[in-house]
């Protein structure tokens, strides 16, 4: 009685089986999709990285590599102690800020003052590691020149781009050898100012030349050969970019910078600004539209702020006047 009723459910279990395998068979074969059929926009990314065609559930791509960190962090004091990496390079160090720095502070990890004989140690280790930072002659170049332009470009108070390009500008000049025969100053000083043409930071040859240790001709002579050493594409410097620094210094209102800018458009347009300082012409316009404006400056307090003469500003004026059929 036993065998029989065994044999029985032996043979509905295989037949039962058999069905679940055919339906899931049949699934499948539903559920098959062409993948250049699949349009775009049924396409969603979840949470875990993975590309599911939303209609179906299908997962069309998986197994996505996450390039961040495996910590998460929810403000920047948590990143800054969780991150295991230093400071990005840059190119206002000679060795691009990727050597060591022992520290001045004598103090131990937990914030301890060291004792007399590890000071002095520490001393002595400090000196050999500057000596040992600069292989050659040509790396002692490198880093007195980007020293200087570090110095020069905080004294006028330029952004930390022009730094990086001031740097970059003289490491082209040292690898082409554009430095034998001239002062590292004068290099340093010409590549400072290349950089703020470039980037389009208005500083004058007579601003970048009284925090220089080199005369102005030198400077000018210098940029000159450099420039054309290196190629560097300089567009003319725009005078409207001198004036709000020298409103601000001047204490005059937006209306004046304003007006201004209107006189340096309107005289440009009819070509008087073609072989002109643009410091000075944009002083000129400044002592025009304050005299426009009821907003009367000396030329000598213009000529001042603008580091120019009270004769240039007198011409620039008498010229900007009559183009723009002003009596004075």
């Amino acid at each position: 009685m036993t065998r029989p009723t065994r044999q029985r459910e032996e043979r509905e279990r295989r037949q039962w089986q058999g069905q679940e395998q055919d339906e899931s068979e049949e699934a499948d074969g539903d559920d098959e999709l062409d993948l250049d059929d699949i349009d775009e926009e049924d396409l969603v990314r979840t949470a875990d990285g993975e590309l599911m065609h939303e209609p179906t559930g299908l997962i069309v791509e998986e197994e996505r590599i996450d390039p961040g960190p495996e910590w998460r962090a929810f403000n920047h004091s948590e990143r800054q102690e969780k991150s295991r990496v230093g400071a990005p390079t840059t190119q206002t160090m000679h060795d691009k800020g990727l050597t060591t720095t022992i520290d001045w502070k004598d103090k131990d990890a937990y914030g301890r003052s060291i004792s007399s004989k590890k000071r002095s140690q520490m001393h002595r280790l400090r000196k050999w590691q500057e000596r040992i930072r600069t292989k050659d002659a040509g790396e002692r170049n490198l880093q007195f020149a980007l020293s200087e332009i570090d110095r020069m470009a905080s004294a006028i108070g330029v952004p930390r781009s022009v730094r990086e390009v001031a740097s970059v500008i003289y490491r082209r000049a040292l690898k082409e050898d554009l430095i034998r025969g001239r002062s590292i100053e004068g290099v340093a000083t010409s590549a400072l100012y290349a950089a703020c043409r470039k980037e389009g930071i208005p500083r004058s040859l007579e601003e970048i030349s009284d925090v220089s240790r080199v005369e102005r001709k030198e400077i000018g002579r210098t940029y000159r050969y450099i420039s054309q050493e290196l190629g560097l594409e300089m567009k003319p410097v725009d005078p409207k970019k001198y004036v709000p620094r020298f409103s601000s210094e001047l204490d005059l209102s937006e209306e004046v910078q304003s007006k201004a800018n209107e006189i340096i458009e309107t005289t440009a347009e009819q070509g008087l600004l073609s072989g002109k300082s643009p410091t000075g012409y944009a002083a000129a316009a400044i002592y025009a539209a304050s005299l426009l404006c009821n907003e009367k400056k000396t030329q000598r307090e213009v000529a001042d702020v603008a580091q120019v003469t009270e004769v240039t500003i007198r011409n620039r004026y008498q010229e900007q006047i009559e183009a723009m059929g002003i009596h004075s």
